[in-house]
């Protein structure tokens, strides 16, 4: 069985993304790791050819800017690396630049490769999510988040990026058939320096939105204001990955919220109750499962 890693990185170091810990992450699994790296105003390709490992595969691209509108621009990076990737490669792990996997759930994902590589009507695996936000210390908790995603598919040319990278589609628009898997995923993209957090809201709403959007809803300010915009968390009791030790000891602002002050939105407390007590489940959700 082969397993190729893949993922796409721009700006890295101005954004503060952690990129060499997402890779480090998926790497022991991995036969190669292929990064799209997009020309950059900062050292980031510096920084990714730095990593010591002959898996890494580095290919050089050009964002297109004319793709920017709805996040389109982001699946299309995602392809130039997934269809970059050693054609007999039998998976292929999907991580991106602010996503982290957690050592001890290595063996699980392998073990599901490994139990699934010859059954054909498995495009996929299906993750659980963390997401933290403001600090290391917390993880968000209403609906706004999403719950599971997947990152493992199968090397096939028919499997695509699908919209702004959120997921993935095959043929003509169609779901993959996943298996859910316990292993969870860790996304950082909410725990950066302030000002990093409000540059990057800056550059990052332009692929999604127009000027106009961006002037009336993205304040103009030097550093972003975790706490004015928090929702929903809850404390994170577990321990991170290795690979971010390193990083989290270099936190250098401070965040602490009283969560016993969390603003639950009024559409997922009805949510929460229609789950539990009726067992419906209204949320989003960009695949078909496959039931073991």
């Amino acid at each position: 069985m082969k397993v190729s890693g893949f993922t796409f990185i721009k700006d890295a170091l101005t954004y503060d993304y952690p990129i060499l810990e997402a890779i480090h992450s998926v790497l022991p699994i991995c036969d190669e790791f292929v990064v799209a790296v997009g020309k950059s105003s900062d050292e980031t390709l510096a920084l990714i050819k730095s990593i010591d490992s002959s898996k890494i595969k580095i290919i050089e691209t050009v964002w297109d800017e004319t793709m920017r509108e709805g996040g389109r621009v982001l699946a299309i990076e995602t392809d130039k690396a997934f269809q970059a990737i050693a054609k007999d490669a039998d998976w292929a792990f999907y991580i991106q630049g602010d996503e982290v996997i957690h050592e001890k759930y290595l063996d699980i994902v392998k073990a599901a490769m490994t139990e699934y590589q010859d059954n054909k009507k498995v495009d996929g695996f299906l993750f659980n999510y963390q997401h933290f936000y403001g600090s290391y210390d917390y993880i968000g908790t209403s609906s706004n988040w999403y719950t599971h995603e997947i990152r493992v598919v199968r090397n096939l040319p028919s499997i695509y990026s699908y919209r702004d990278a959120q997921g993935f589609r095959k043929g003509e628009n169609e779901k993959l058939n996943v298996i859910p898997i316990d292993a969870y995923i860790y996304h950082y993209g909410w725990v950066k320096p302030p000002e990093a957090m409000q540059r990057k809201q800056l550059n990052f709403n332009k692929y999604w939105h127009n000027d106009d959007w961006i002037k009336d809803n993205v304040e103009k300010v030097e550093a972003y204001d975790y706490e004015g915009h928090v929702q929903e968390l809850a404390l994170f009791t577990g321990d991170h990955p290795e690979v971010m030790k390193n990083r989290i000891e270099k936190l250098n602002w401070k965040f602490d919220h009283d969560i016993s002050f969390n603003r639950t939105k009024r559409k997922d407390k009805i949510k929460r109750f229609l789950k539990r007590y009726l067992g419906l489940d209204f949320s989003y959700k960009n695949y078909e499962i496959i039931k073991r």
